[in-house]
């Protein structure tokens, strides 16, 4: 099965974000995607706005950016996203707060989308996808070819639980606390393909898988690997997708800085005929679930036994993404990334809310202040 990989000349920047929209009176989802779009899109060729999407329940908005150059350029393209969506919203008394789950919305109170390709998604995997109330954050970054997107996509699993930590924004399930960071995270690996990518070779070993699985009747198509990080063919990008929603676009911003720097000093590596190397599986499996249960509190486990602070572990990939960060222009962007630990990321900043006094109605307000205000604290 041939699949080609349309490369990137430059490490370029692209962002989807899925958003869930709560109503003023009761910070519940609401079901109002489509009337929203429906409104938005109006004047768009074929009525389809080019940044906003509809998603698997008609809660969620997906924003996506065009292809940028920086964590700056891309923060701008959703901001401006936001301030054409926010009139629309102010009328229907709606708000969209960036979060991996909602408090306390149950799924099987709200509408799925009607688009056949969702049906088919239910009709196969059932209840699993059927309770997908959850809300994440894809970062695309471009590489020059397929073997560069699947040596760095094998690399790249060294980060994936230090992405989870900072970006966990999904401590309650159904108005409990889970005593997760990321239920999110948990939630999605019911899927189907969905977590860690397996361990390949070259491009021509991930055209090969495909074709199996296409084959079994597994998946459809490359869309359908759900994996954590995978590449992006049609776009000639490394995608990563084991991001909670984020609460503000600042922060969203600081982990886009790392992800990309990331990915250039692994391609650099990479380049200059470096060997990128990848932990066992058992090891990157149990740091996925440490990052998910304890957030930036967690400690990270190595081959060998030992154990490290996963805090500790993101001061250091900071100061290794810096020269490249540096090249890139996103600078400030990643110093973000040490602010996040310092204030907390949203798991944090929800449980103190309740720890205060504060209902689950107090922590969707926080989240919509946060959002709308693009500050920690609202």
């Amino acid at each position: 099965m041939g699949i080609a990989f349309h490369g990137s000349p430059a490490h370029t920047l692209g962002v989807e974000i899925e958003m869930g929209l709560v109503h003023d009176a009761t910070d519940a989802l609401e079901c109002a995607a489509p009337e929203v779009l429906a409104e938005v899109s109006a004047g768009f060729p074929g009525g389809a706005h080019p940044r906003i999407h509809h998603e698997l329940f008609q809660s969620t908005l997906e924003l996506v950016t065009g292809v940028c150059d920086t964590p700056a350029q891309a923060r701008a393209d959703l901001a401006a996203t936001v301030a054409e969506l926010t009139p629309v919203l102010r009328r229907r008394h709606l708000a969209l707060i960036g979060t991996g789950v909602h408090p306390f919305s149950s799924w099987n109170s709200l509408r799925l989308t009607d688009d056949p390709r969702y049906a088919r998604l239910v009709e196969r995997i059932a209840w699993p996808a059927r309770r997908m109330m959850i809300h994440g954050v894809h970062f695309h970054v471009g590489v020059p070819s397929g073997d560069h997107a699947i040596a760095v996509t094998n690399a790249l699993t060294g980060l994936l639980p230090h992405l989870v930590a900072l970006s966990a924004s999904s401590p309650y399930w159904f108005g409990e606390d889970t005593g997760l960071a990321s239920m999110r995270t948990k939630i999605f690996e019911s899927m189907p393909q969905a977590s860690l990518p397996p361990a390949l070779a070259d491009w021509a070993a991930f055209e090969d898988l495909a074709a199996i699985l296409v084959r079994a009747g597994t998946i459809e198509s490359v869309k359908e690997l759900w994996w954590d990080i995978r590449p992006s063919p049609s776009w000639g990008t490394v995608e990563l997708r084991m991001c909670d929603g984020m609460a503000t676009l600042t922060e969203l911003a600081s982990l886009a800085a790392l992800g990309q720097a990331a990915v250039a000093e692994l391609c650099a590596r990479l380049d200059a005929g470096q060997v990128l190397t990848r932990e066992p599986d058992w090891v990157l499996a149990e740091n996925k679930w440490r990052a998910a249960r304890y957030g930036v509190e967690a400690q990270l486990v190595h081959g060998d036994g030992s154990v490290t602070a996963l805090a500790d572990e993101v001061v250091a990939w900071v100061e290794r993404a810096r020269p490249f960060a540096a090249q890139l222009g996103s600078t400030a962007e990643l110093e973000g990334v040490l602010a996040i630990l310092e204030h907390q990321p949203s798991y944090a900043r929800q449980r103190a809310v309740v720890a205060g006094g504060g209902t689950l109605r107090d922590v969707v307000e926080l989240l919509r202040r946060e959002f709308a205000h693009d500050r920690v604290g609202g």
